[in-house]
């Protein structure tokens, strides 16, 4: 498959795991705590701390990456953490990974109760640049064109992303390539090796991305 074009239909996402979504688009069926520790990544850069439970927005007038993958893990909040509500401190999320991203207007908020937390950088002649760019979301959303994808692949065999994978058994998928126009996610983390913010604003706002 040379290119394949998905249009998803961009809205505010919502907080909380979509579990009859996720398990409908990325076949993997939720057999209880026990199943889905499996899930774990192996090698993630997110995988290295604890999350703190807050779900944060993050948009871009576009995405462009080389190098993407795809798969599925549980996040970890602390012992006990305050935001983990009914969740048992485990947040089921989409691992997505690019090799080198460019992201052109981004924007991340968090709500903090009555205020926000806003962040923008980047623009069409300075983009946001990063190498190694690992996102943990339970909802993405945009216009999406991949090149050369892979659906169906075992995580554990992932090579687009150095140093990235999943665990043996996981389904994923994997593209040399992926654009993404009126990006919007939903997410509990973001690392990245190296992570390049042009006109960085940072501020509490009364309004989120």
């Amino acid at each position: 498959m040379s290119e394949e074009t998905t249009p998803v239909a961009p809205g505010p996402p919502r907080s909380g795991v979509r579990w009859r979504r996720f398990a409908a688009t990325f076949g993997i069926v939720v057999a209880g705590a026990a199943g889905m520790i499996m899930l774990t990544a192996q090698g993630v850069l997110g995988a290295q701390f604890a999350i703190s439970g807050m779900p944060f927005t993050v948009t871009a007038d576009r995405l462009t990456g080389t190098g993407f993958e795809q798969f599925a893990t549980l996040d970890q909040m602390i012992p006990d953490s305050p935001n983990q509500g009914d969740t048992g401190g485990q947040v089921l999320v989409m691992v997505s990974a690019i090799d080198k991203a460019e992201l052109v207007n981004l924007c991340q908020s968090i709500n903090l109760g009555g205020i926000n937390l806003k962040i923008t950088a980047g623009n069409g002649d300075k983009p946001v640049t990063a190498r190694t760019l690992v996102v943990d979301g339970d909802e993405i959303a945009g216009n999406a064109a991949f090149r050369n994808i892979d659906i169906g692949q075992d995580a554990s065999t992932l090579d687009k992303v150095p140093g990235v994978k999943g665990n043996p058994g996981v389904f994923s998928q994997q593209a040399d390539s992926i654009v993404i126009e009126n990006l919007r996610q939903n997410n509990y983390a973001t690392t990245a090796a190296v992570f390049n913010l042009p006109n960085l604003r940072m501020a509490f706002t009364s309004d989120g991305c």
